[in-house]
């Protein structure tokens, strides 16, 4: 595959250099710019290779995720649920959350940039905001204020609109890293204090040589199936963020 790859390239790069092929044209029109459809795939495929990143970034993908990691080491199961279930779980608690926000980006910038009633350029920027006003509604204002001096605005901003893109993001996933380690420190307290009157019984009784969590582990377990927690968890995470 990667010989037919680049036996390809090879036999492009002719053409490109002898200008059959307008790969890097770059039209300058009363609208602004126009790039070729070679350049727009191009730099589409390149977006593709981003996404994980912009899925971590700038999607609930985090805050979820950590917390479903923490509820698992709460609990003591080891490796059960699979890493593999947690971000497939996460993966798709995800699109739910986001899925207003993805349904105004694509009726306001993807419909019209395919029907080529906008640019890409503009179609960018519509698509931006809604999911800059998501961030900004999950984001802690000394998160904000803190990035923006590392970035060099001693003075702050007037407003949200004028926070820059690259500082909002990392006050972002600060905000979120914050509020997922403080929801897993919520859902630790009930199997700590599981841990602590099982290991109390035991020391009473004598048994030092029996594991306190080999026996803890089970009520945990049947506490948290009683109290339905997953369906506890999975909801209060969805109602953390607003969309």
């Amino acid at each position: 595959m990667t010989r037919c790859l680049l036996a390809l390239l090879l036999a492009g790069l002719p053409a490109l250099a002898w200008g059959q092929l307008p790969a890097v044209t770059v039209t300058e029109g009363a609208d602004g710019q126009t790039y070729t459809l070679s350049l727009q795939v191009l730099l589409a495929m390149t977006a593709i290779t981003l996404l994980p990143a912009l899925l971590l970034t700038m999607t609930s993908f985090t805050r979820i995720v950590i917390v479903l990691g923490l509820l698992r080491h709460a609990l003591g199961t080891g490796q059960t649920p699979s890493n593999q279930i947690l971000v497939g779980l996460a993966l798709f608690m995800t699109l739910f959350i986001m899925s207003p926000v993805l349904t105004q980006i694509y009726d306001s910038a993807v419909t019209p940039y395919m029907d080529k009633q906008v640019e890409a350029q503009a179609a960018i920027e519509t698509a931006a905001t809604p999911l800059r006003r998501f961030m900004l509604d999950q984001t802690r204002e000394s998160n904000i204020i803190l990035f923006g001096e590392i970035a060099g605005y001693k003075d702050g901003f007037a407003g949200p609109e004028d926070v820059p893109f690259t500082v909002l993001v990392a006050a972002f996933v600060t905000s979120e890293l914050t509020t997922a380690f403080q929801i897993g420190f919520m859902l630790f307290i009930p199997f700590v204090v599981i841990d602590l009157v099982v290991a109390s019984v035991l020391m009473s009784m004598g048994m030092m040589m029996l594991s306190p969590m080999l026996v803890s582990l089970p009520f945990k377990i049947m506490l948290f199936v009683l109290v339905d927690g997953w369906s506890l968890v999975m909801g209060t995470l969805a109602n953390t963020f607003y969309t």
